[in-house]
C-alpha cells in the first residue's frame, strides 16, 4: 500500500515540475513574440499604429451608399 501513495507522490511531482517548465517556456515564448513597437501614446487615442502596407478601404461608393447618405443626414 505504501509503495502505491510514493508512486503517486513521485508521479505528481514529476508532472507538478513538468507543468511549471512548459508555464515558464510558453511565458517566455509569449514575451518574446510581442517585441514589435506599438503606439499607446495619448495622440493615437487608443488605436495601436503599426507597420502596415495595406490601404483602408471604409467603404465603396455606391448608388446604394449615396442614397443611404443622402436620407440618413
Amino acid at each position: 500500500m505504501d509503495d502505491m501513495v510514493e508512486k503517486r507522490r513521485g508521479f505528481l511531482k514529476k508532472l507538478g515540475k513538468a507543468s511549471a517548465v512548459a508555464a515558464v517556456g510558453t511565458t517566455a515564448i509569449a514575451l518574446a513574440s510581442s517585441g514589435h513597437e506599438r503606439s499607446y501614446s495619448a495622440d493615437s487615442n487608443g488605436v495601436v499604429v503599426g507597420q502596415s502596407n495595406k490601404k483602408e478601404i471604409i467603404y465603396k461608393k455606391t448608388a446604394i451608399w449615396d442614397e443611404y447618405l443622402r436620407t440618413a443626414l
